[in-house]
């Protein structure tokens, strides 16, 4: 097995990434979670990778940061501590970067959790758009017992899952919880036996892979931002979503619309862009 701490291969339609280091379940070292922004942004620069596969090695999904490391957090490019709390913050934003790109990746998103899948390793399939775990994986914000909080939705997209109470519960306890529970709380999606993930995640894929893929985007854009607003304007992204299917799907005409006039007379400096503009670019100006 190669020693990169991030293994990224990308083969027709898909993604996937690995999380390298199963001596430690997978730990978010600072240059293995460098690697996975980079691998990230690799991906969403893609154009023909639709799906995107998130997979431990060895025992376990992730285990979040590696803690051993924390206090080279606060340490500047030259490995001096001078940056402090400022740095220490520098990086949390890095990571909280990295789980929004992938939250709003334009492709569908699987975690396929086995073993343990705790602090940022919970974190990174809370981004995902479906997570499948073996029956044996756990999960669970266990940070309060080193002192420290999450950083990157650990109570942010949790409380939006599973409710601020529970939110509570799974990070001031530390308790660690089982696959059932995450599927039970809607946290997760499914759990199946232990040799079987790899299976229903090929299974998944090809129930995706006939779906209608610029719905598929649509769907996931207007469910990721509604549910971030209130209804009313979460009903204007349903709307115009609405619109952009019906275009997309060859009702694109409005009669009183330009079909692309405009901006082809604006290059061409043409009557019509004229005329706009002479009625326009002084009335009221004062």
């Amino acid at each position: 097995m190669s020693s990169k701490p991030v293994e990224l291969s990308m083969e027709g339609d898909v993604a996937r990434i690995l999380l390298n280091r199963p001596e430690v379940h997978n730990a978010l070292s600072i240059e293995l979670s460098d690697m996975l922004v980079d691998a990230i942004q690799t991906i969403k620069r893609s154009t023909t990778i639709k799906f995107v596969v998130i997979k431990g090695a060895g025992r376990s999904f992730c285990v979040g940061d590696d803690i051993t490391e924390m206090l080279r957090w606060g340490d500047d490019e030259y490995g001096k501590s001078t940056q402090g709390a400022n740095g220490v913050m520098r990086r949390v934003r890095i990571y909280q970067d990295m789980a929004n790109s992938l939250e709003e990746l334009d492709k569908m998103t699987i975690s396929a959790v086995d073993g343990y899948a705790v602090g940022g390793g919970l974190e990174i399939t809370m981004a995902c758009d479906f997570v499948i775990a073996t029956q044996r994986a756990q999960w669970g914000m266990p940070e309060v017992d080193s002192g420290i909080t999450p950083g990157w939705g650990g109570t942010t997209r949790m409380a939006r899952y599973i409710g601020k109470r529970r939110t509570k519960e799974i990070n001031i306890i530390g308790a660690l919880m089982s696959a059932e529970r995450a599927v039970d709380w809607g946290l997760w999606n499914q759990v199946v036996p232990d040799d079987k993930l790899d299976e229903e995640v090929d299974a998944l894929l090809e129930v995706l892979r006939v779906k209608n893929q610029q719905a598929c985007r649509q769907l996931k854009f207007i469910i990721n931002r509604g549910c971030e607003t209130d209804l009313y304007t979460a009903q204007g992204f349903e709307m115009l979503s609405g619109g952009l299917s019906g275009a997309v799907n060859g009702f694109w005409e409005v009669a009183d619309a330009d079909q692309g006039k405009g901006v082809v007379d604006f290059e061409k400096k043409g009557e019509l862009w004229k005329k706009r503009r002479t009625l326009s670019k002084n009335f009221w100006a004062g």
